[in-house]
């Protein structure tokens, strides 16, 4: 007696693929850099509440989103050695339909952009061009430790962070919200190396140049959490300087937490990183709205 198992490839991607595919973890970083763009403004938020709640759909589902199913097309050959559950190397999303998805949802984040004025519609440009120099070859910026998570870093907080501060104030941000927000975009760099770890196998098999790849984990662990600490320190000094001695103390507790998180990380860089991931991450995230409160100041 025997069973026949049914192995005909799928036609139609799942739906809970494709929920997977644009990975709503992602979404959070630029949402959050978003509000902090919106708070840093300094604009009254009565109603402007549609204006903010689609920025921060741009922002999130749709443009991380699309970067998120970018990725994962031009990476399917390193999630099959990484990760082969993921959606597109298991085949619950088959054919081309991951290419497909990233395209419809880059010409929908366009589309959307047009609603938020020059400086929305600006960056939304800006931001699909970069995730798909970030993915796709020839540019495919993600073989290089330094470039790559740098770029992401870029868009997932500054990017979104001054178009935030742009599209309420319908004009250019202060220069101080500008130099706060590129320094918290250059200090995601760190956040994104930790994030490589994760992939280390399959980048090193297939070309990827990662920080973990280059350097090994504890290294990269080590320049990760110097890159992440030292625009905080720059932070707080030039809130400081600016008149702001509150809110650079309360940035100054959550590096000091973050420090105490980091002396746990570097005991065992890839076992301890999903950790603090999930707490250095946050206190890093929440000096960031402490400093956009600190920019109402020049709004």
């Amino acid at each position: 007696m025997s069973t026949a198992i049914d192995i005909t490839p799928r036609r139609l991607p799942e739906l809970s693929a494709m929920l997977r595919l644009i990975k709503p973890i992602t979404w959070f970083p630029p949402m959050w850099a978003y509000m902090c763009g919106v708070v840093s403004s300094g604009m009254a938020l009565s109603g402007q509440w549609p204006l903010i709640l689609l920025g921060v759909l741009l922002a999130g589902p749709i443009v991380c989103g699309m970067s998120q199913a970018a990725n994962d097309w031009c990476d399917r050959h390193v999630d099959a050695i990484n990760e082969p559950h993921r959606p597109i190397p298991s085949g619950r999303i088959p054919g081309r339909w991951g290419l497909w998805i990233a395209l419809a949802m880059s010409a929908l984040a366009l589309i959307v952009g047009t609603q938020l004025g020059s400086w929305g519609f600006g960056a939304t440009v800006v931001g699909v061009l970069a995730a798909w120099a970030y993915s796709a070859e020839p540019v495919r910026l993600k073989k290089s430790g330094w470039w790559g998570p740098g770029l992401v870093g870029l868009c997932y907080e500054g990017l979104p962070w001054i178009t935030g501060a742009a599209v309420l104030a319908a004009g250019a941000p202060a220069w101080q919200t500008i130099v706060i927000a590129t320094l918290y975009a250059l200090g995601a760099h760190g956040i994104m190396t930790l994030n490589d770890f994760k992939a280390l196998e399959g980048d090193r098999k297939t070309g990827i140049n990662s920080l973990p790849v280059t350097l090994g984990p504890e290294r990269a662990a080590r320049v990760a959490c110097w890159g992440m600490s030292v625009p905080q320190i720059i932070v707080i000094l030039l809130l400081t300087t600016w008149g702001q001695p509150l809110h650079a103390l309360g940035i100054v507790a959550v590096l000091a937490l973050q420090f105490a998180a980091m002396r746990v990380l570097l005991r065992d860089p890839k076992a301890n990183t999903p950790w603090y991931n999930g707490t250095g991450v946050a206190l890093y995230v929440s000096g960031m709205m402490i400093a956009a409160f600190a920019l109402r100041a020049f709004a």
